[in-house]
């Protein structure tokens, strides 16, 4: 089988959007930071070439890279502009539509392909809305091919705008392009206070930069027992009643001479000794005396 593979240019056609990439068969002079014309399943829109160029294959892509149609000329842009003048009316009009329908739906933006053939409408909405009404008053205005789409609640503070916990711009509308799954481990691991409400972003989501760091964290944790676990340590058993991260140490109740007591080992210690782990939950455990290792040091 032959591997097929072009040079290709990366254009952003949405602002942290998908990336197309296309050929610049016949074209030169195509330089990163270019606006050009290029073909999309909307149709022909303008988009910005942001990376390239570089070797790829197809198989590589997922299908045949289209070529890049122009880079935009004096005349180009003034239709884009124009275009995009437009659109932010189309976003007043429907918003203001939308509320007299009584529809529950937050337009957030508009978009015209670049031969004004096709309206794109971008909104969000809590629940299932029947817009139809709404799209047949926008048709008869506007006259031309219209799709509404629905985007989540993540996509739409990227659209509209926000700041992070951080005190700078969100990620999302900075620099991130793919949102990643975000879970409640990914904040126990890096020990942080399990309050949603400052752990969140204005999405009501978790914030995504739970995830930059938690392959640091795993490293770090890697060969260090969970806390409420029962390991062997020092030939007897003990329970580990903390794991600090920020201190690289872990807290264990151990028995000496029939009485419970604190000690305090480094993460060193474990990633230089072969970890026994007697038991996970320590009432499953009969290798020590339940009272004891439960007495309140409080």
């Amino acid at each position: 089988m032959i591997d097929l593979e072009a040079q290709v240019y990366g254009v952003e056609v949405e602002r942290l959007g998908d990336i197309y990439y296309c050929t610049s068969l016949g074209l030169e002079n195509i330089a990163i930071m270019d606006y050009v014309l290029v073909q999309t399943e909307n149709g022909i829109e303008v988009g910005k070439i942001i990376l390239g160029p570089k070797m790829m294959k197809f198989e590589e892509l997922g299908y045949e890279p289209k070529a890049i149609l122009r880079k935009l000329n004096e005349e180009d842009k003034n239709v884009w502009l124009q275009n995009e003048e437009k659109a932010k009316e189309v976003t007043e009009y429907a918003s203001q539509v939308a509320k007299e329908l009584g529809l529950k739906m937050r337009i957030l933006e508009s978009r015209f392909t670049f031969d004004g053939t096709k309206l794109i409408i971008f909104f969000g909405a809590d629940i299932r809305v029947d817009f139809r009404e709404l799209v047949k008053i926008l048709a008869k205005k506007y006259k031309v091919r219209i799709e509404l789409k629905q985007v989540g609640i993540r996509d739409e503070v990227k659209k509209i705008g926000s700041l992070g916990l951080c005190g700078q711009e969100a990620c999302c509308c900075r620099f991130l392009r793919d949102f990643s799954s975000i879970k409640m481990e990914l904040a126990k691991t890096q020990q942080m206070m399990i309050n949603t409400a400052k752990i969140s972003g204005r999405c009501g989501k978790l914030i995504c930069c739970l995830k930059y760091e938690n392959e640091f964290y795993q490293e770090v944790l890697k060969n260090v027992p969970n806390e409420n676990s029962i390991i062997e340590y020092e030939g007897g058993p003990a329970k580990v009643v903390t794991v600090n991260v920020f201190l690289k140490e872990v807290t264990l109740q151990v028995i000496e001479e029939n009485q419970p007591i604190l000690i305090k080992v480094p993460f060193s210690y474990f990633n230089n000794y072969s970890l026994k782990k007697i038991s996970d939950e320590a009432d499953n455990d009969e290798l020590y005396d339940e009272n004891i290792f439960n007495d309140d040091f409080n």
